[in-house]
């Protein structure tokens, strides 16, 4: 077994060969907080979920970090504007994307840092960092000095004479221009720390260094994250993770972006979808299957109708399981290994399309075994499809899907829709015993006009959600 990735500092897909035997460890840059999660946020969280799921099912112990920036010039901004605590505005966000991850069905990580209780490591790193040189302070600033590091921009591959630093506006006292900041003087109403050189708060680069080293160690396997973050944070985190001494991550992976029309879903364009609001509208087992199913290196244009087209084809595995449940007579198990095309496709560099291909048609030859009345072939398919959509955090049996949603009262909600579906199914029924079938097609075509698709078998009606 070997598992393949495409190393982003490589450039190509490399063996994934562990730091130790047996298990994997990841740090993945998560939320900074100064607002409520779009799709394009929690799409880096699915990816790197599907990831962690294919490398525990591989056998491997993952350590998984996901962390959160909860301080940050946005976070001071945005409190400003809402006349709030800044503490106030990230924690409101943090519980935001929470429920986001925890909708679409991502696991939760092994530790979830927050910035703000890491700060005694952010002073470690920047002591170590001016005494080897690659660091100095300046008017309670402390800079790094790019120049000392000789691998800087060994990731995104750039000349230095040809960069400046996004967030340098505002920082003064500094040798070069393109240094980039790891702590900021303090200045009037923002919150701020203690340290050597001051009364200040972290730099966004330094954060992730001081927290990967806290929770990985010197050293660790991969590290996550959007293509928005290879230049600057996860350059800068690189030179300073590197010069205090570290050996950092042995694999860089990037999630693409997802897209609304052609531009990078962002809420300072104000062409963001609230994760809030379309679990309101999609059920969010559809939104996973929507957002996860593409291969995690390519874009995702987002459109209605791509989401209809993902329902619809969500719908024809899920009609395959209650077909198969009421041959069977109850539940089936998962089968205990993936078809080998399945693990053949995910251990190419995650590849979930060509899985999800597999899936497909195992459902359409689950399907045929039931035409032609085999059940055992049937309930074998079926567990084939229950183990690999496992892997990808969509298998409906699962029981955080309970109700549509995995929450108690999204179950409620589905069991008293069931009985009201159920009695109107009661009176089509009466209706066609007593030869009544102006009655029950009438009964049935008002079902399908509020969405549903009915469906007569031998045990019975049975009723299922149709595509928009």
């Amino acid at each position: 077994m070997t598992i393949r990735l495409y190393d982003t500092s490589a450039r190509q897909i490399r063996d994934f060969i562990p730091l130790t035997a047996g298990c994997v460890s990841i740090y993945l840059c998560g939320a900074t907080v100064q607002a409520a999660p779009h799709i394009g946020h929690i799409r880096s969280g699915l990816n790197f979920d599907i990831m962690r799921r294919w490398f525990e099912h591989r056998g491997y112990e993952v350590t998984f970090i996901r962390n959160v920036t909860d301080i940050d010039d946005k976070i001071i901004t945005k409190a400003a504007e809402q006349r709030r605590p800044w503490w106030s505005i990230g924690y409101e966000n943090e519980r935001a994307f929470n429920d986001g991850y925890t909708a679409l069905g991502c696991l939760p990580p092994t530790y979830e840092p927050r910035a703000t209780g890491h700060v005694t490591e952010m002073v470690e790193m920047m002591r170590g960092l001016i005494e080897r040189g690659h660091a100095y302070e300046s008017e309670g600033n402390v800079y790094f000095d790019v120049k000392s590091f000789p691998g800087y921009l060994s990731l995104s591959r750039q000349e230095l004479d040809n960069i400046r630093q996004p967030e340098s506006t505002g920082e003064t006292g500094k040798r070069d221009a393109r240094d980039f900041a790891m702590w900021k003087s303090v200045k009037p109403g923002e919150p701020s720390w203690e340290t050597p050189w001051g009364r200040g708060r972290p730099g966004w680069h330094l954060e992730c260094s001081a927290m990967a080293h806290k929770y990985l160690g010197e050293a660790f396997d991969i590290h996550g994250g959007g293509l928005d973050l290879i230049f600057p944070h996860h350059e800068n985190e690189i030179a300073q993770a590197q010069a205090f001494g570290d050996e950092f991550a042995k694999y860089w992976v990037h999630n693409a972006w997802v897209t609304m029309s052609g531009e990078k879903m962002s809420k300072s364009l104000g062409n963001s979808v609230l994760v809030s609001e379309m679990v309101k509208q999609w059920r969010p087992i559809v939104l996973r299957y929507y957002l996860g199913t593409p291969h995690y290196r390519s874009m995702i244009e987002y459109s209605e109708e791509a989401l209809r087209e993902a329902e619809s084809a969500f719908a024809r595995i899920e009609g395959f399981y209650q077909r198969v449940i009421e041959k069977a007579g109850g539940p089936v198990e998962l089968a205990r290994e993936v078809p080998p095309a399945f693990a053949e496709a995910m251990d190419d560099d995650l590849g979930v399309p060509q899985a999800l291909a597999i899936v497909h048609t195992t459902v359409r030859q689950g399907n045929s075994a039931l035409a032609a009345d085999d059940k055992d072939a049937a309930i074998a398919r079926l567990s084939e499809v229950r183990a690999m959509l496992g892997v990808l955090g969509l298998d409906p049996l699962d029981p955080h899907w309970d109700g549509g949603n995995g929450s108690d009262r999204g179950e409620e909600l589905h069991g008293a829709v069931d009985t009201l579906v159920r009695l109107v199914l009661e009176q089509r029924e009466s209706a066609r015993a007593r030869k009544d079938w102006a009655t029950a097609d009438a009964i049935r075509d008002q079902l399908q006009q509020s969405g549903l698709v009915i469906e007569d078998s031998p045990t019975g009606p049975r009723w299922t959600l149709g595509p928009r």
